[in-house]
């Protein structure tokens, strides 16, 4: 009888045992994704510079935004079933407000770089560009080259803490930087001969063609000095990605992004 009781009581252990085990193995529940967060919200933030048409552009008497990416956005707040809100940025600032999670999504002509890629997601590219000068027409035949840009006397503009003015530094060794703080009237400068030319994304030069016809003149912009991609910058969030991703490649199959960049673009 003993060894009969001895018995059970080793086999009432291993059955207490096994089950501790098998709560061990029980995976942790799962956290909530922040494509869930911003459905459950109810509200889409999107960080955006509002100084950088076409891609945006801020009306402070308003307080609403324009622009190729506003339409964007407004798209994909569509798909997602909720409301956009906009979040006012600044280019200096960008990281710092992305890093400190002020908005779930920076647009606005966003270029893709490896330091923005260590803080979270890029979607698929939307467009493919580089940087590319932007003069006075009648100055075009003098900035066609590098070389021909970086000489002394030369007055090169910038726009302060983007990848303008971070091209313009790695490139440019006498010719003469400023940097201009408006974004918005940067253009103007050269315009009236208080800068003789910007490098910018090829997009932007074509755009402010537009804006300063028979003024200022894009310069080779099929033609760009580097390589470069704009995309959205998303917070590092895997079902978030993958739902931008796939919506933007529905809308251009079905034309529907197509129709949104014709009416900024052509």
């Amino acid at each position: 009888m003993q060894r009969i009781l001895s018995c059970l009581a080793a086999a009432f252990i291993l059955v207490i045992g096994a089950a501790q085990a098998q709560e061990t193995k029980q995976e942790p529940p799962q956290q909530t994704s922040r494509l869930d967060e911003i459905i459950k919200r109810g509200t889409l933030r999107v960080g955006m510079t509002g100084d950088y048409l076409p891609f945006s552009s801020y009306d402070s008497t308003t307080g609403k935004f324009r622009g190729f990416d506003v339409d964007m956005a407004a798209a994909l707040g569509k798909a997602l079933g909720v409301k956009v809100e906009y979040v006012k940025t600044t280019w200096p600032q960008l990281a710092k407000d992305f890093e400190a999670d002020d908005f779930d999504i920076a647009m606005g002509g966003v270029s893709i770089t490896l330091d923005r890629q260590k803080k979270g997601f890029f979607s698929t590219p939307i467009m493919r560009e580089g940087k590319t000068p932007i003069a006075r027409c009648s100055d075009v035949d003098k900035f066609q080259t590098l070389a021909e840009i970086d000489r002394p006397g030369v007055r090169v503009i910038v726009n302060p803490g983007g990848t303008n003015e971070r091209f313009a530094r790695a490139h440019l060794k006498n010719a003469e930087i400023e940097v201009y703080k408006d974004n918005v009237t940067i253009f103007d400068e050269i315009a009236k001969g208080d800068a003789d030319l910007m490098m910018t994304d090829a997009s932007e030069t074509r755009y402010q063609q537009k804006l300063h016809r028979d003024v200022l003149c894009a310069v080779h912009p099929d033609k760009p000095f580097d390589f470069a991609e704009k995309a959205y910058w998303l917070q590092r969030d895997e079902p978030l990605k993958a739902f931008v991703d796939q919506w933007l490649h529905i809308a251009k199959e079905d034309g529907s992004f197509q129709k949104i960049y014709a009416a900024w673009f052509e």
